[in-house]
């Protein structure tokens, strides 16, 4: 039988660092192409500790049907979270929690997109957001990243360029793919665009816990005085990608319409997980917590670029983040990209994400690659930066 699909779907492709993850499951593969968390930074003993306790005094809690809006305390802790960094006013906004940021970012973009309304993203960005914005048939836009954040020259000629546009999806915090912070001065000047030309900012912040160097930058929400950013984070990073967890902060007419959709989605969010987030932040010492998260993070990351800088070509540039998850390597112009991440995972054994595939058209050329240090181990860190570095200096010299 030949099938019909929607024009929804049609255009929409695999996620490539899925199918190059493919390869991991191979064990002699060094996964440089992952975005998981540290192995090592997942409280396993403290998840299984509330996960008894929760079956034991209130099992129906965790196994029955729940409200979409998600676990009241859990929104309740998260509001006052919000409150103490500035990010909520509980007069203006409201809190759902949704199933991962991922969800976030996709009902976000159904509630203010139609088709072919423009929504302006980073380019790069990341890949999950990407797809999800494209299955909503809308225009979907990137504009230039500069090492302090997108672009604002290229952002605004691009919004006076395009119709309709509705959104602009950012990663201000050591962004993926490219783990890149946008400057203070530029989340200002994005805001003002913003009111200027009246859209909404989709403010995606899955990393910001995990700053390890640098000093801190208030978020665009925090800017807010006119209703006009969502907000977006995760638990994901922070506790453990598996539970799927995350929430939105909007504008309470935004977050109305998010229930709604939500509800047509998958009704509510694993209420299971909800009350072991809930009460892992209640009954763990979370300063604690996020110091040895950024402490594995920093130790791995430095060990990365360590590697990089004693081992790869000198013409191969990459970014260094100050926390986050990810590191963003250029070859010299012209290079064969695609050709040298090929050549890496099928010769080397060394699976790493080429940069086309965080791009709007991911045909569109890229001498660019993403690699991640909080997947392997330290000692695949040390081996996999040698091979990678070996193979660059074959490629482009010294």
């Amino acid at each position: 039988m030949e099938f019909n699909f929607s024009k929804k779907v049609l255009g929409l492709k695999p996620s490539a660092i899925r199918e190059i993850l493919k390869y991991t499951a191979d064990p002699s593969v060094i996964p440089f192409a992952a975005g998981n968390p540290a192995p090592d930074a997942f409280p396993v003993k403290a998840v299984e500790e509330i996960s008894e306790k929760i079956l034991k005094e209130n099992p129906i809690l965790a196994l029955q049907y729940s409200i979409t809006e998600g676990y009241p305390p859990l929104r309740e802790a998260l509001k006052e979270d919000l409150i103490k960094r500035g990010c909520f006013d509980p007069e203006v906004d409201d809190l759902i929690i949704t199933s991962g940021a991922q969800q976030a970012n996709e009902l976000s973009a159904k509630v203010f997109c139609d088709e072919g309304d423009t929504l302006l993203c980073e380019a790069p960005s990341f890949i999950g957001s990407l797809n999800a914005f494209k299955s909503y048939n809308v225009n979907l836009v990137g504009v230039q990243l500069d090492s302090d954040g997108i672009n604002l020259e290229k952002l605004e000629e691009t919004i006076k360029a395009q119709k309709c546009v509705k959104l602009l999806y950012l990663i201000p915090n050591f962004q993926n793919p490219t783990g890149l912070t946008m400057s203070l001065e530029k989340r200002k000047a994005v805001y003002e665009l913003a009111r200027k030309y009246d859209f909404v900012i989709l403010e995606d912040d899955p990393y910001g816990d995990l700053r390890f160097a640098g000093e801190e930058i208030p978020s665009i929400k925090s800017m807010d005085t006119d209703g006009r950013v969502i907000y977006s984070r995760t638990f994901s990073k922070i506790l453990a990608p598996g539970i799927r967890v995350g929430y939105v902060a909007a504008p309470k007419e935004i977050i109305s319409k998010i229930i709604v959709c939500k509800q047509v989605s998958d009704v509510h969010t694993n209420i299971w997980a909800q009350v072991v987030a809930e009460r892992f932040i209640a009954t763990c010492d979370m300063d604690k917590h996020f110091a040895d998260l950024r402490k594995i993070y920093k130790r791995k990351c430095d060990l990365m670029i360590k590697g990089l800088e004693e081992n790869f070509s000198s013409k191969v540039k990459f970014t260094r983040p100050e926390g986050g998850l990810f590191i963003w390597c250029t070859l010299p112009e012209g290079s064969d990209m695609m050709g040298f991440c090929k050549k890496a995972v099928a010769d080397y054994k060394v699976a790493v994400v080429p940069g086309n595939a965080f791009l709007v058209d991911d045909n569109e050329l890229s001498t660019s690659f993403r690699i991640n240090f909080s997947t392997p181990t330290d000692e695949q860190i040390v081996k996999g930066c040698e091979i990678l570095g070996k193979l660059s200096k074959e490629m482009f010299g010294e």
